[in-house]
């Protein structure tokens, strides 16, 4: 079964479609003018539209924890005090870089397998009083989880506790999958990354902000020359949006994804996430009918509609995923910050349709019978009920 094509179902880097990868094969060009420039500055708008604002963008060359360190050098000083969301592992890793850089972090635990809890967010930021926490930390989608967290919920809860800190978004799990709307939210700082919605190869990172936190980087300055946003807001020196030179090919790939998202159109683009999330989900409910298997998060309203988090109780999840991987030829995401044993994840985000999810949980199914591990099968029927209903 390894002729055809391999299919990697991990939940980022996802697949690339060869629109974006023809577009990236390009030889070298210019890049102090030209079709460069103009390509560059063509994608801000764009992106600035997914993300639901008219706030400032700036890209780096990095993947997503070098946004996350682009967010907080502009925001986040020595001595400061951050509030942590925990959710899963993604909150967490974004905190522990804050505490590196100097920073005193506390954490609130979601309750388990569930999303973050918008009352206990607001209690913590009442016992706040002197306002000493700069910035709130929380991911949409944790990558780990597959949780979903409720960004306008936490707007709510931190605007009831009238508490003036930041509210800073990880998004890179989710960008270009499901809705975000930065301003309208109240969201003052977020970040993506390309690799994942936007189906382009790792390697441009993202950070949007609102007045508020640009006010607050005038006020305070960066503790980075690389990662300071200002030189990357002016748009008359081109140089100083990559601080150097540009990564030449992923902005014609990216370039050709915004297109191909265009084309879509968003409202379709987070409809057929939805579709297949549900799909992947109906399968899963139906394995765990005759076994162990289930969804990690258990609240149904918190789940991820860009990568599900599979719970397989005393079945060997690292051996179905060599299963799939040596014998069926398709990759599964293992299980990060959990028992890699006992979890696997299927990514169902960027370039992905029916066909494609359709795939990867019939070579679940195969994997499990090959295994002859309890399980009730026919998910994949559910899945397709799921996608005719």
């Amino acid at each position: 079964m390894q002729t055809g094509r391999h299919f990697l179902a991990i939940p980022g880097p996802t697949v690339i479609p060869d629109r974006v990868l023809r577009a990236m094969n390009v030889p070298m060009v210019n890049i102090y003018e030209g079709p460069l420039i103009e390509t560059t500055h063509s994608l801000f708008p764009d992106l600035k539209t997914l993300a639901g604002t008219a706030g400032e963008a700036v890209m780096y060359i990095a993947n997503g924890h070098g946004a996350w360190e682009g967010a907080l050098a502009n925001t986040i000083h020595p001595g400061d005090e951050v509030l942590v969301l925990e959710s899963g592992r993604f909150a967490v890793g974004w905190g522990a870089q804050a505490a590196q850089m100097g920073a005193t972090v506390h954490t609130i635990q979601a309750p388990p397998r569930r999303g973050v809890d918008p009352a206990a967010v607001e209690t913590r930021l009442r016992e706040d009083k002197n306002h000493a926490i700069r910035a709130v930390l929380v991911v949409q989608v944790d990558t780990a989880s597959g949780v979903w967290n409720d960004i306008e919920a936490i707007r709510r809860a931190m605007d009831a506790a009238g508490h003036p800190a930041l509210l800073m978004v990880d998004c890179i799990a989710c960008f270009g999958c499901i809705p975000f709307e930065m301003d309208a939210w109240g969201v003052d700082v977020m970040v993506a990354a390309c690799q994942k919605g936007l189906m382009t190869p790792p390697g441009l990172g993202f950070v949007f902000a609102n007045d508020k936190a640009m006010a607050n980087r005038h006020a305070r300055g960066c503790t980075s020359a690389y990662w300071d946003w200002l030189p990357r807001t002016q748009p008359d020196m081109y140089y100083k949006i990559f601080c150097g030179t540009a990564p030449v090919q992923h902005i014609f790939g990216l370039r050709e994804a915004l297109d191909m998202m265009a084309e879509e159109g968003k409202d379709a683009i987070f409809a057929r996430h939805a579709r297949l999330a549900g799909a992947v989900r109906a399968a899963v409910a139906h394995w765990g009918q005759g076994g162990p298997i289930e969804c990690n998060i258990v609240d149904e309203a918190a789940r991820s509609n860009a990568v599900t988090t599979i719970l397989t109780g005393d079945i060997d999840a690292q051996a179905m995923r060599r299963v799939c991987e040596d014998d069926l030829n398709v990759t599964l995401g293992l299980g990060i910050g959990m028992d890699a044993n006992s979890t696997f994840r299927i990514g169902h985000m960027g370039h992905v349709n029916e066909v494609m999810i359709l795939g990867v949980l019939g070579a679940v199914e195969l994997a499990l019978s090959k295994m002859g591990v309890p399980f009730a099968k026919g998910g994949v029927e559910a899945a397709v009920a799921s996608l005719n209903g």
